[in-house]
């Protein structure tokens, strides 16, 4: 359950931290809530990606379908990966990072 709530914490604060500032805020929301919640380091990893990779899936989602697919279509053509697949990718990558940081530094103080 505290997985569940870190998680939900993460998304939310993630997205209005990047709603009004920076795409690399997220990674100070990851951070944050991790210090705050005190899970063992891989669970707050697990919360962080899954969080973040969830959350820029969803708005590059949105994103593609309002502008009716016209970057997706060039970056999918240039990149042999698809563009949502990487979009979700790093997101996570840099959630997690940032959220087992958080962890990490909370279990040494």
């Amino acid at each position: 359950m505290k997985f569940l709530v870190q998680t939900i914490t993460l998304i939310i604060l993630s997205f209005l931290l990047q709603y009004f500032l920076p795409w690399w805020t997220m990674a100070l929301a990851a951070f944050a809530v991790a210090f705050i919640f005190d899970d063992p380091p891989f669970k707050s990893f697990l919360s962080g990606f899954l969080g973040i990779s969830l959350l820029w899936l969803a708005m590059a989602l949105f994103i593609d379908i309002s502008t009716h697919s016209i970057l997706t279509e060039k970056v999918n053509r240039i990149l042999p990966l698809n563009s949502f697949v990487l979009t979700t990718l790093i997101g996570g990558l840099v959630g997690g990072l940032a959220s087992l940081t958080g962890a990490l530094l909370r279990s040494r103080s």
